[in-house]
């Protein structure tokens, strides 16, 4: 028999993607010459002696003697690192994203009561509010270029192309400079246009939404370039300090980070828009953002997922637009939500 908690919730509860990213392969090539050939980048290792700039012990950074005795050591390291040819000024990434129906559809769930509810959920959401505000952001943030990461800063111009498969392909020219990194304000005709297939896949108007994302980036010639950086978890074993990603001797990025810039859509949390220097944050069960070491939706001001959650798939009724197209999305984004038997 399976086994629920005392508030009526699934134990056993998860939710698959619905927006499946590709990894992103790096090529180099000319910015006048960008829609033909291009090189795939490869990684090279850095072997280098670094000097020690690390904050000291108060003990040691006071003590002339010693502090001098510090900075003599050698600093060697051994890094990955990517870069353009001297020949080549421009940075050009490409991947896929799948587009999925069904985000209020268990993939695994052990209380037919509960998802009994939660398909109930599902069906007030496309009802009253709609897949349209979701999809204009995730469509906007494949506009603006935000899943370049660190590769879009500096760059001196910008271009992203956004292709449909099939037969009847249709293909939208973006300039990412037009459109903010800051909010979701602006919007156009191609995006709009963008935006419509896409929320036509999340409410299963379509079986599935297969786009293909090429972005240019003149970032100037013989300059690095930013791949993702592998986890390594025991560095004392390696040999290496930087451990950069590659996809069969390409230089790449992680399907994880492309889709961490297309769901930083979450301008519905409570700082936004203040001082706090924060735009759009990526959508996360408690809002969180780990370069800050924050999270900006936590269970005591009841504005976390679960806690909105549990509310909202038990029957209440969503508190505002804002709350129930952050709900949704985190079921977009998937994962494992199961209560606690032990509650």
């Amino acid at each position: 028999m399976a086994k629920s908690n005392t508030k009526g919730l699934a134990t056993v509860l998860s939710f698959e993607k619905k927006i499946v990213l590709s990894d992103g392969l790096m090529y180099g090539t000319i910015w006048d010459e960008r829609q033909g050939k291009a090189t795939a980048l490869p990684l090279h290792e850095k072997s280098v002696r670094g000097t020690i700039s690390n904050r000291l012990k108060s003990a040691v950074a006071n003590d002339p003697a010693k502090l001098n005795a510090e900075v003599e050591k050698p600093n060697l390291q051994t890094v990955d690192a990517a870069s353009l040819s001297m020949d080549q000024d421009t940075l050009k990434i490409t991947f896929t994203m799948k587009v999925l129906p069904g985000a209020a559809i268990p993939a695994a769930c052990n209380n037919a009561e509960h998802k009994e509810k939660i398909l109930k959920m599902g069906q007030r959401y496309a009802k009253q509010y709609g897949f349209g505000e979701l999809a204009k952001r995730y469509a906007l943030n494949l506009a603006n270029a935000r899943f370049l990461w660190r590769n879009r800063v500096g760059a001196e111009n910008l271009e992203v192309q956004v292709e449909t498969d099939g037969p009847d392909a249709t293909k939208w020219l973006f300039h990412p400079y037009d459109y903010s990194l800051q909010n979701f304000d602006k919007s156009d005709e191609r995006v709009e246009a963008l935006a419509e297939q896409i929320e036509s896949a999340l409410a299963g108007k379509i079986p599935y939404l297969l786009l293909t994302v090429t972005a240019f980036a003149k970032i100037g010639k013989g300059q690095d370039v930013y791949p993702s950086e592998e986890l390594i978890l025991d560095k004392g074993k390696g040999k290496k300090s930087k451990v950069l990603y590659e996809v069969a001797g390409t230089a790449a990025m992680h399907s994880q980070k492309l889709s961490n810039a297309i769901r930083t859509i979450d301008t519905w949390y409570e700082e936004y828009g203040t001082n706090t220097g924060v735009g759009p944050i990526a959508v996360e069960p408690y809002g969180a953002v780990t370069n800050l070491g924050k999270a900006f939706r936590t269970p005591k001001a009841k504005n976390d997922f679960y806690t909105l959650f549990d509310k909202y798939s038990l029957d209440a009724d969503f508190d505002s637009p804002e709350a129930a197209h952050y709900v949704m999305a985190v079921l977009i984004r998937g994962g494992v939500f199961g209560a606690s038997g032990k509650e």
